[in-house]
């Protein structure tokens, strides 16, 4: 994710990196040349394009602006979504060590270390890494009796691992039952969070919506110079770019929102969230030695 101050003139007329343009740079050339061949035709062969009129195009591109937003925030939306569901894994995590806090030490560094193993093992699944290599770095093999390993969702193996622990330490008498019904609580919410964030990986924007979004805008660009080559001539090299610019510009940024837990560098900071939960876990356990603050690489905290 971008992070970086209000940006002044020289970053309006020059930033690169984060931009949008690295992405669409390419189609922004071929709409620059298929200019150029338009004004270069207009020229050699005068009213060749006399017959094509710039009114249809306005309400093309009224259209296509339209349809293009509506995109867009669902884009956004999701990506917000996926905000939020991190957001509230943060509060289970700092909520739930504080309600074991008073545990023996090896159930509370159980629950502690789950709850790391289990951030972690999101993020790994979410952007397709090993999960199980994740999870070991926290718990061990006989860890919640080793039952995540064996389980289909190893990340989900996690919670029920500390719900099987919850359910011992109830039967024990070491936590009366108001206590086990508030951590079951909070650990169905860790599951919620999961799925949600599941939802949003495995369920694109559907795909005829976005391809009609996408050849529309690729015809609407590469027709707009002819229409303009005849009245315009060589200025017409420049409507058409901004115009290629905003609506290529548009398509590519909502590629990028609509899988919010990607690496690209508008996604979520994954890696820096996952850090906050691992530094407040290890303190919770009363440690010092902490692991240090992820902080932005060149503007870009992921």
């Amino acid at each position: 994710m971008i992070q970086r101050s209000k940006p002044g003139l020289m970053d309006i007329l020059f930033a690169w990196k984060g931009t949008i343009l690295p992405r669409i740079g390419g189609r922004l050339a071929l709409i620059l040349l298929a200019s150029v061949g338009a004004v270069l035709a207009a020229r050699d062969h005068p009213g060749i394009f006399g017959q094509i009129s710039a009114f249809p195009f306005t309400l093309i591109g009224l259209a296509l602006s339209i349809f293009m937003s509506f995109r867009n925030n669902a884009c956004y939306g999701r990506w917000w979504e996926g905000r939020q569901l991190w957001g509230a894994l943060v509060i289970e995590a700092r909520t739930i060590a504080r309600q074991v806090a008073s545990l023996p030490k090896a159930e509370r560094e159980e629950f502690v270390m789950g709850l790391c193993a289990f951030a972690w093992g999101l993020r790994a699944r979410l952007r397709g890494d090993d999960e199980s290599t994740a999870i070991r770095h926290w718990c061990g093999a006989g860890w919640g009796e080793g039952e995540w390993r064996a389980m289909a969702n190893p990340t989900n193996g996690v919670v029920h691992a500390m719900g099987q622990t919850s359910q011992r330490l109830l039967a024990q008498g070491i936590i009366d039952p108001m206590r086990w019904s508030v951590l079951e609580q909070h650990l169905a919410a860790l599951t919620t969070v999961q799925t949600g964030c599941e939802r949003i990986a495995a369920t694109p924007v559907p795909f005829a919506y976005s391809l009609l979004l996408h050849r529309t805008a690729y015809i609407f660009c590469l027709s707009l110079p002819f229409a303009l080559a005849g009245t315009l001539g060589w200025w017409a090299v420049l409507p058409s770019a901004l115009v290629a610019y905003t609506f290529f510009g548009l398509d590519a940024l909502g590629d990028q929102l609509e899988d919010p837990f990607g690496h690209d560098v508008n996604d979520l900071p994954l890696d820096a969230m996952v850090r906050v939960i691992e530094r407040d876990m290890l303190s919770a356990l009363g440690q010092t030695d902490l692991p240090p603050v992820l902080m932005p690489v060149d503007n870009v905290l992921m």
